[in-house]
């Protein structure tokens, strides 16, 4: 019989905590969650109320974050009605990049987001991503990127950011691409949130990315639309179909050290991860954060 393996909670690599009633995540399977688009300020403390009240909890819930998204002037998502006030910084030059690099690095950000959708309005030149990222890597900050639009998916990785806040749901990318993504960049899944052709697009790219060996995340866009604050089954189910089960679906679900102490109980290595069971429970409250749109 396998042996049960104890782990900290699964990692969500995409929420939105603005977006979110962060009050559920005490109940969720949760241990680690990865804000990609915020107010500094608020997500900051955001983050703090959860480590004051979780930090030593058996609980545990460790939340880090990307602060604003940055975005050329009129880029993605600057017009978005979802968008809460202060989360996204619009550039029109290196030297208010590397501000904007520093104002996030300052505010506790543990990595740096930019937005490129080719599909809703400008985006940055090579020139710039490529500036963006020498910023970010000298303050210790990996670049994900969100990338949307003919090309952008294909771009993103020959200029050094570290990872797709989305898995390429645009166009099907060419086998020798996908192999090359393999070795030098990881995928956040996102698969739930599309439908249709989208659907299909991402699932067959993350199928073939997985085969050549590529990570593969676990992420949600939690806040996107109606989404759990917890492990979401919609996405479980689509990584499933892009042929990431068993141990492959554990490690995109807790590619890190476990949290110190929240602590769950999974049955195998291979499990499904809705059967995991808490080691301890203990009630904690948590205040729920002001939320703002409907994404």
């Amino acid at each position: 019989m396998a042996e049960a393996l104890s782990i900290g909670g699964f990692t969500d690599h995409h929420v939105h905590l603005q977006l979110v009633d962060v009050g559920l995540l005490e109940s969720s399977r949760l241990g680690r969650g990865l804000d990609l688009g915020s107010d500094p300020v608020q997500i900051a403390r955001i983050a703090g109320a959860v480590s004051e009240r979780f930090g030593h909890d058996p609980h545990g819930i460790a939340i880090s974050y990307a602060g604003a998204f940055l975005t050329p002037t009129g880029g993605y998502p600057s017009d978005r009605s979802w968008a809460p006030a202060g989360s996204v910084r619009e550039l029109d030059d290196l030297d208010g990049a590397v501000a904007a690099v520093a104002e996030m690095k300052a505010a506790g950000a543990s990595v740096i987001k930019i937005a490129s959708n080719r599909t809703a309005g400008p985006v940055f030149s090579d020139e710039l991503v490529a500036g963006i990222v020498r910023a970010a890597d000298e303050a210790g900050l990996p670049v994900v990127a969100h990338a949307e639009g003919p090309g952008e998916a294909q771009r993103m990785p020959r200029l050094g950011v570290r990872a797709l806040a989305h898995a390429p749901f645009t166009e099907r990318l060419s086998d020798d691409e996908v192999a090359r993504q393999a070795g030098r960049i990881a995928w956040i899944s996102t698969l739930g949130i599309h439908e249709g052709e989208a659907r299909e697009i991402a699932i067959d790219n993350v199928r073939r990315f997985h085969a050549h060996g590529g990570t593969v995340r676990y992420g949600t866009d939690m806040g996107n639309g109606d989404t759990p604050v917890d492990l979401n089954p919609a996405e479980v189910g689509a990584l499933r179909e892009a042929g990431i089960r068993g141990a492959a679906l554990i490690r995109a679900l807790v590619p890190v050290a476990a949290t110190a102490g929240r602590r769950f109980l999974l049955p195998a290595r291979d499990a499904d991860p809705f059967d995991v069971e808490p080691v301890h429970l203990e009630p904690v409250s948590l205040e729920p954060a002001e939320t703002e749109g409907t994404r």
